[in-house]
């Protein structure tokens, strides 16, 4: 597959998740996503007014991480954290699922943590994470089967912070499953051109990554974070 710098630039969600995230940090984040054209800036919600000062008068929008990263909050509490994170400025939502509820066959508590929330998003388009590191096929099969009956805006591979992050098998199992009206996004790991153009022809439509400079660029990202972004 080959795609010019141009048409990848919208693929990418330039991400900064990191517990030391300064200010400055977030800052130049920003610059980065408004000189290069990415389609956003993914920040943790506390860090979603500054980008969204930073990126007023952009193209560039605001993704807020919900529930981050291990999705073991209450249902509630991940409905206002996104609700809020909206009223904030956040253009699209993140959200990790109820890891622990789909590991116990609790499924039903595992759609209705999603549920709530989509019902928070409004028309403010979501993404839902499954951490596919800690599940099996069947498990993934069952949240993306979840996901397209829900209407979500897009699957989500994995939080970067987890077991592992984002497989081409892992890809195309759930492009398979959520057809071809869901978004599938490939997070974690995703570090340089030839990863992302592989994930691309897999069957992802969105990448996360804190590597888009260098994906767009062709040239190798800087290594020492603590993260699989």
């Amino acid at each position: 597959m080959s795609l010019t710098s141009t048409q990848l630039v919208k693929f990418i969600d330039h991400t900064l998740l990191l517990a030391d995230a300064s200010d400055d940090k977030i800052r130049e984040l920003c610059q980065q996503a408004a000189e290069y054209r990415f389609y956003s800036v993914c920040v943790n919600s506390a860090n979603v007014p500054l980008a969204y000062s930073e990126l007023k008068g952009t193209e560039v929008i605001v993704c807020s991480v919900i529930g981050f990263p291990l999705g073991a909050q209450l249902s509630t509490v991940k409905a206002f954290e996104a609700s809020e994170a909206i009223r904030e400025g956040a253009g699209e939502i993140d959200m990790v699922i109820n890891i622990g509820a789909l590991k116990s066959g609790r499924i039903d508590d595992v759609k209705k943590d999603i549920e709530a929330v989509y019902d928070a998003c409004g028309k403010i388009p979501l993404k839902v994470i499954l951490e596919t590191g800690l599940l099996t096929n069947e498990e993934k099969v069952a949240v993306c089967s979840i996901c397209r009956e829900v209407g979500v805006a897009f699957v989500k591979t994995s939080t970067g912070f987890g077991h592992g992050g984002a497989t081409v098998a892992d890809v195309k199992l759930m492009r398979e499953t959520v057809g071809d009206k869901v978004g599938v996004k490939a997070s974690g790991g995703v570090r340089d051109r030839a990863a992302a153009l592989t994930m691309i022809e897999a069957g992802a439509t969105r990448l996360g990554t804190s590597s888009g400079i260098a994906i767009v660029t062709g040239e190798s990202a800087e290594g020492g974070a603590a993260t699989n972004y």
